[in-house]
């Protein structure tokens, strides 16, 4: 009796929860602004989510381990142009779970802050690229939620954090004094973001990896991090920097390329390889634009197993009418972890 009496409580809390108001469907445009007219009503954060490691997992998985019956889902919606869409509404969406439809009965849509980790590379071949990765940082931090709160790691050969969560005014102080020397641990940095961004105080957690090369210097393989990053609910963003004007083909795009991009699509994130000063600087704020125009979905699964097996999902949108297809991007489920 108390399982059924708490899990109609929190179908109840999440019920008061998901109250919306409906607004047009808008796109933000290159610049970043949104079209006139979009609202981003302010709610409660979403419900928690504990999660717990599992020695098993799927190649490609996004793995999210649950400790409750909710199951959250952030959601990244883009149109044919790769230009996020906002105002669409709990209607115009549809979650599958094993194949089985769900119900959706948390919903929101605000400009929610969250706890930011940069993940810097300082090793030598970044000391003529630090000046303009600086100015492209700044512009990330000018552009994110004015309350997310940010920590600093840098990292050659060894990872280190130089800046506890602050606010942005504070690390961006921070990243005048980087300088460029050393080798290049990107495993062992990335796993240090990892850990400390659980400690963030926001829900919603994000690391931006900023680096010119393949690792060459780390303790953790890229194994045993690709390990970690399936058990943590933090979605990366990598940023490849290469010299400006340089041809494709360079040592970045043969094997550091490929690593990044595994590290962000494992999480659910992006990889970006600009290469001149204004396509970073565009990458950067694409990227603190994603982070404050996603949906949060929640639901309460149909079968309530606790099997400790990985449960596949589905997001579609149906847009209204007048808008073209529009691509979705998000967890590709969770390990249903026993109580």
């Amino acid at each position: 009796m108390k399982n059924i009496f708490f899990r109609q409580a929190v179908t109840a809390c999440l019920l008061l929860l998901s109250g919306f108001v409906a607004t047009d469907a808008q796109q933000i445009l290159p610049g970043g602004n949104p079209r006139p007219g979009a609202t981003h009503p302010v709610q409660d954060h979403p419900p928690s989510e504990q999660k717990k490691k599992d020695p098993g997992s799927k190649e490609g998985e996004t793995i999210i381990k649950e400790n409750t019956e909710v199951v959250t889902l952030t959601v990244t919606v883009t149109d044919p142009y790769n230009r996020l869409v906002t105002g669409l509404d709990r209607q115009h969406f549809e979650v599958f779970e094993d194949k089985v439809k769900q119900n959706v009965e948390y919903f929101k849509d605000d400009d929610a802050p969250a706890s930011v980790g940069i993940i810097f590379d300082v090793s030598g071949s970044m000391r003529t690229k630090l000046p303009r990765s600086r100015e492209a940082l700044k512009a990330f931090i000018q552009t994110c939620h004015g309350d997310d709160d940010f920590f600093l790691v840098t990292f050659n050969q060894l990872a280190s954090s130089i800046a506890d969560f602050t606010d942005g005014n504070t690390l961006s102080g921070k990243l005048t004094l980087l300088e460029g020397h050393g080798q290049t641990a990107v495993y062992d940095a990335a796993y240090l973001g990892v850990e400390k961004v659980q400690h963030g105080r926001h829900s919603k957690r994000a690391l931006l990896l900023i680096s010119d090369g393949q690792d060459n210097s780390s303790r953790y393989t890229f194994n045993e991090l690709r390990k970690l990053l399936k058990e943590a609910d933090v979605q990366i963003y990598c940023i490849g920097i290469v010299e400006e004007g340089a041809d494709a083909g360079g040592p970045l795009d043969l094997a550091g390329q490929s690593i990044l991009e595994e590290i962000a699509h494992v999480t659910g994130g992006q990889a970006f390889f600009p290469r001149s000063a204004a396509e970073l600087e565009d990458a950067t704020t694409r990227i603190a634009l994603e982070l404050r125009h996603q949906y949060s979905l929640g639901y309460l699964p149909t079968t309530a197993r606790r099997d400790g097996k990985w449960h596949k999902i589905k997001v579609q949108v149906n847009p209204p009418r007048g808008l073209p297809h529009l691509t979705v991007r998000a967890k590709d489920g969770y390990y249903a972890v026993p109580k």
